[in-house]
């Protein structure tokens, strides 16, 4: 790989400017590429176009894309959020970069695709249905039993996940998402439905080089059932190298990867670790969202982006202590409060109390005072993160279910709505 030359960066938008400053700050000129001609929706919040010094907007014609990135000498190119995956693994192969490859890119983007790719490597996967008919989902649901989730191929995060009970839930939920527009302000091109997976659900991080994989940082999530909302994740805190579950998630992830085709670049993978072992719920290959990356660093002063840039900048490097032992230096949380109410925000009377927690280190404010505060159903609808940190476990997990406790009707001063 070229020791100098331009790092391109697809779809960059707020979540993601961390990984594009950390490029740049390494001395590469970064170029970012927007996938699509308009801003989606959910990314219009707090983006400034005026903040990228190079921004090449596709319009749909590919070779013209290609000669445009090509003059800019490009030494690598990776996707910076979930939308931009298919456009920078072609964008790559056409250049002749180090890449994933175009081969199995569909199912990296395509939720019911990776985990008919799983199955198709050996790899255990989820029961599933890609969907044709509401009839069809009925008479599936009915034979499976149980509960069901039902959601887009292709989205983002919980947009349009239902999780349901029988099989007119099903229908229901595959009704609304069927035809409609998605996050992304795409309209939903297919809609699967999964097997409820019953276990501790886990994201597994990662960064991968030459086929190499490092795992990055792990964490297990908290859930909640809250606002009409089943498994509302309501936290998550890491999870090091002495819990045993951590080898078996890096084994099974391992594996995900190499069925998924990733040599290279950053992953992000929920799994959840049932009775008959751990099924990937989905992959995204990409930095993990909600700063994660910040404080996988504040926990071991490494992250999916120290191992990115590693991968494109440094390669040997990479392959040469990609399986360094890992080690945490802080045990970290984030929290995820809940509203239960919508009006106008204004104040937050439990942070107070949040401040003075021993392992409180710092708060994001997705919605502010005089902002307009939504009853949250979805990780978009989050009101703020609260972040925790303490080189004693047991020190943050009292923390958190502090944080947890006093998270409700009255860690929120708002006008609300009328009904």
């Amino acid at each position: 790989m070229s020791a100098s030359g331009s790092v391109v960066l697809v779809d960059v938008y707020g979540p993601t400017m961390r990984l594009m400053r950390a490029f740049a700050d390494a001395g590469r000129r970064v170029v970012r590429v927007q996938s699509t001609p308009e801003v989606p929706p959910s990314y219009r919040p707090g983006f400034d176009p005026d903040a990228f010094a190079i921004n090449i907007v596709h319009t749909g014609d590919f070779a013209a894309l290609v000669a445009a990135v090509a003059e800019y000498e490009p030494a690598a190119v990776l996707t910076a959020g979930e939308l931009g995956v298919e456009l920078a693994d072609a964008l790559a192969e056409a250049l002749g970069l180090p890449g994933n490859g175009t081969a199995l890119s569909e199912a990296r983007r395509n939720k019911f695709g990776q985990n008919e790719a799983l199955r198709a490597a050996g790899v255990p996967a989820a029961r599933q249905l890609l969907v044709s008919s509401a009839e069809e989902l009925e008479l599936w649901h009915e034979e499976l039993g149980g509960r069901v989730v039902v959601k887009p191929v292709r989205s983002m995060g919980n947009d349009g996940v239902s999780f349901c009970d029988t099989p007119q839930d099903s229908v229901d939920a595959y009704k609304a998402l069927h035809g409609h527009p998605n996050t992304f302000d795409i309209i939903n091109e297919g809609v699967v439905a999964q097997e409820y997976l019953v276990g501790v659900e886990y994201a597994v991080d990662t960064a991968s080089c030459r086929g190499h994989h490092r795992i990055t940082d792990v964490w297990q999530y908290t859930k909640i059932n809250v606002n009409g909302v089943v498994d509302r994740m309501a936290g998550h805190f890491t999870v090091g190298p002495d819990n045993p579950v951590w080898s078996v998630l890096g084994d099974y992830a391992r594996r995900v990867l190499d069925a998924l085709g990733v040599g290279y670049g950053p992953a992000h993978l929920e799994v959840i670790v049932t009775d008959d072992g751990p099924r990937l719920v989905e992959g995204g290959f990409r930095i993990a969202g909600a700063s994660v990356p910040l404080y996988a660093e504040l926990a071991a002063g490494e992250s999916q982006i120290t191992w990115t840039l590693d991968a494109y900048l440094d390669p040997d490097r990479f392959v040469a202590e990609h399986e360094r032992p890992y080690r945490l230096v802080n045990h970290v949380a984030q929290a995820f409060p809940t509203s239960p109410v919508s009006g106008v925000l204004r104040s937050y009377p439990g942070l107070e109390a949040v401040r003075r927690l021993e392992s409180f280190h710092s708060v994001i404010e997705h919605v502010s005072p005089g902002e307009r505060l939504s009853r949250t159903v979805c990780n978009s609808t989050e009101p703020l993160i609260i972040a925790l940190a303490h080189p004693r476990p047991e020190v943050v997990a009292s923390d958190l279910a502090s944080v947890n406790y006093l998270d409700g009707p009255g860690f929120y001063d708002v006008e609300e709505d009328t009904p």
